[in-house]
C-alpha cells in the first residue's frame, strides 16, 4: 500500500473504482455516474439507449444508499466510497482524484475538493469555498471556509488541528 505522501492529487488511481464483490454501492452508483457521463454526449440511438440504462441505474444506485451523486458532477478518478449511505453532492461542485468520502457527508454549495482529501463521516462542507489538496475533515466537522494543503481541520466550526509538513522526496 503507497504511503500517504505517494498517493497522488493529480493522477487517478482507478484501481480504487474497481468492483470488488456482487454487493459494492458505493462503486456501483460511481460506475453509473462514470459511464453515463461518457455516453451524455455521443450521437446515436445506441448512445441514447445506453444513456437511458445508466440515469436508470443512477437512479437504483442512489435508491440503495440513499445518496444523491449528480450525474453532471465532475469527479477525479480514484474516489472511494466505502459506506455510501446518505451522501450528498451538490451539482456544481467538483471533486478532485483519489478522494475519500464517508457517509452522511454533505457538500453545500460549489465546493472545490482537491486531490486525495479524505472527508470523515457525517461532515457538512458548506460553500462557496476550496479544500485544498491531500487535507483531512474531521467525522462531524462544519467546514466553512478554505481548507489549505495539508491540514487536517475539525470541530463546528471547523479549525485548522494540524498542518502536515511533507518531506521533498530525493
Amino acid at each position: 500500500m503507497p504511503s500517504e505522501t505517494q498517493i497522488s492529487e493529480t493522477d487517478p488511481d482507478w484501481s480504487r473504482e474497481a468492483i470488488q464483490k456482487p454487493w459494492d454501492p458505493g462503486r456501483k452508483l460511481l460506475r453509473a455516474v462514470r459511464r453515463y457521463q461518457a455516453l451524455k454526449n455521443r450521437s446515436g440511438i445506441l448512445s441514447k439507449i445506453c444513456s437511458n440504462y445508466w440515469v436508470l441505474n443512477h437512479w437504483f444506485w442512489s435508491l440503495m444508499t440513499q445518496s444523491e451523486i449528480h450525474l453532471h458532477m465532475p469527479i477525479g478518478g480514484g474516489l472511494l466510497l466505502p459506506h455510501p449511505t446518505g451522501i450528498i453532492l451538490h451539482p456544481e461542485g467538483s471533486i478532485g482524484p483519489n478522494c475519500l468520502i464517508f457517509q452522511q457527508v454533505t457538500l453545500a454549495g460549489p465546493v472545490t475538493i482537491g486531490g486525495h482529501v479524505d472527508i470523515g463521516a457525517g461532515a457538512k462542507i458548506l460553500g462557496p469555498l476550496r479544500i485544498g489538496n491531500h487535507a483531512r475533515i474531521g467525522a462531524n466537522a462544519v467546514v466553512t471556509s478554505d481548507v489549505g494543503d495539508y491540514e487536517t481541520v475539525a470541530g463546528i466550526p471547523a479549525r485548522v488541528i494540524s498542518k502536515r509538513q511533507i518531506k521533498p522526496t530525493s
